[in-house]
């Protein structure tokens, strides 16, 4: 294919193509292009993710270099990351992910994928999880389509950009190294990463790649600043999310076909502010936690158990579990599976800072999680609920859902190189417009009419909506 005519296009960047053949583009969005490459040293074939937002090549850098040695994340190969231009990420190519064994699953006579089948790929996902919480990291962003899959079989977690590394009771981000040290550890790498300063090439090493790697994030630390002011001045001049943390200071990337960053995607804008307080516009919609949906700004790692059950509830259903059209429908669908949001089910739901801005009318009886599985057995529906839940405390972890008995019990989980694959990375399934090709619009928050009476109230610290 011709190269783009843009100056800042990565075909323009030497120290790149001299060592990689950029093939195709296999994905573009807001935040990230990724073309697949061929190494010209020995024609592996790669895939180049180029991020132009500056945190979240850091971010990504930074949790795939800590889980370098875990079989069910992405590889990273090395990184180059100029001054004056984008980060561009060296990752492994997997040509399919899980989104795409799900559509092609819709698409045959059989309409279901087997149970052992679903085992071997959630165990896959269960240990990718499991690394990433042992490490502290949480990856904010789980859904069928950043979990990756090669040609034999193997799963794999990918798109890092808005996972962060947590530190101790209170889940706070870390800033810095625990050696105190604000570098991005470059020895791991098969070929040494590359922080290329000047166009002739002159590559900088031992201390010098340290302090450039300390500018870059100080630089970041700054942009962090300016984004959070930003995001405190959209809350104050926004009416229309009622003072909520997440409709307004969040935007969508572009549909994409992108099977590093995602084809529907829902992005952060608003950043981390500097105290360490998390932002709660994190993670595509469907997949994301109600606490979340609820303006939390202290969650943990059991964000990602919940967009889990969610993972696990579709397939085994092949249908999203909850696809909300926007927040507050998405939070709606949930009520309406699991009930009103009380001190009952979480004793410290009050103190999530859109709770008391935010209300329902009681649901009397609801549907239960039985009736979105349809003919599944109790054990399946068992591991949902454990997932799918309230109180965060009470999500079962990674491991410990990894020595659950249905993980051990017939049908046993298929050995990986028996798993069906499709043969590429097939995109939205144009024939079934109510299904995936929604997920172009699931972060675009739809008008209040939808809802049908909405109650408008003042309270001390502004107003609250009520939906009945």
């Amino acid at each position: 294919m011709d190269p783009p005519s843009k100056s800042w296009s990565i075909y323009g960047r030497p120290e790149i193509t001299q060592r990689y053949e950029i093939l195709e583009q296999i994905g573009s969005g807001a935040y990230s292009d990724v073309y697949r490459a061929r190494r010209r040293s020995d024609d592996i074939i790669v895939a180049l993710k180029e991020v132009h937002d500056y945190q979240s090549s850091f971010r990504e850098i930074e949790a795939l270099q800590t889980l370098q040695n875990s079989p069910n994340i992405i590889v990273l190969h090395e990184y180059f990351w100029r001054e004056d231009e984008d980060a561009v990420l060296v990752l492994e190519y997997l040509r399919t992910d899980l989104a795409s064994v799900i559509r092609e699953t819709k698409r045959s006579w059989e309409n279901r994928i087997s149970v052992g089948e679903i085992k071997r790929w959630m165990i896959q996902i269960l240990h990718g999880i499991d690394a990433c919480h042992r490490n502290a990291i949480v990856h904010r962003d789980l859904k069928p389509c950043n979990l990756l899959i090669s040609s034999e079989g193997v799963l794999k977690l990918a798109d890092f950009g808005q996972s962060r590394i947590l530190l101790g009771p209170g889940f706070t981000a870390v800033e810095d190294h625990p050696d105190g040290q604000n570098t991005l550890d470059q020895t791991w790498l098969p070929q040494q990463p590359e922080f290329i300063q000047e166009a002739d090439n002159s590559h900088m090493e031992g201390s010098q790649n340290q302090e450039q790697i300390t500018m870059i994030k100080a630089e970041i630390s700054v942009e962090v600043d300016d984004l959070g002011a930003k995001d405190e001045a959209d809350k104050e001049s926004n009416f229309h999310d009622g003072g909520t943390s997440c409709f307004a200071t969040c935007t969508t990337s572009d549909m994409e076909e992108d099977p590093l960053n995602g084809s529907y995607s829902y992005d952060d804008e608003g950043g981390e502010h500097v105290s360490g307080a998390l932002t709660s516009c994190v993670g595509t919609r469907w997949f994301r936690a109600p606490e979340l949906l609820y303006g939390s700004t202290s969650y943990g790692q059991e964000i990602d158990l919940w967009s889990l059950g969610c993972i696990f509830a579709e397939l085994l259903n092949l249908e999203p579990l909850f696809p909300g059209t926007s927040d507050i429908d998405q939070l709606s669908r949930i009520i309406n599976v699991l009930g009103n949001l009380t001190e009952e089910t979480w004793q410290s739901c009050c103190k999530l800072p859109d709770y008391g801005k935010i209300s329902f009318g009681k649901v009397e009886n609801p549907l239960g999680l039985e009736s979105c599985l349809p003919n599944r057995s109790s054990d399946e529906i068992y591991i949902v609920k454990r997932l799918v839940c309230y109180d965060p405390g009470s999500r079962a972890t990674a491991m410990e859902l990894l020595n659950d008995r249905y993980f051990n019990q017939e049908p046993l989980p298929v050995p990986v190189n028996e798993l069906r694959i499709p043969s590429t990375n097939s995109g939205p399934d144009e024939s079934s417009p109510g299904v995936w090709c929604d997920y172009k619009d699931m972060d675009s928050d739809s008008d209040f009419d939808e809802f049908g009476r909405v109650d408008f109230s003042t309270t001390g610290t502004g107003f609250s909506i009520r939906f009945s």
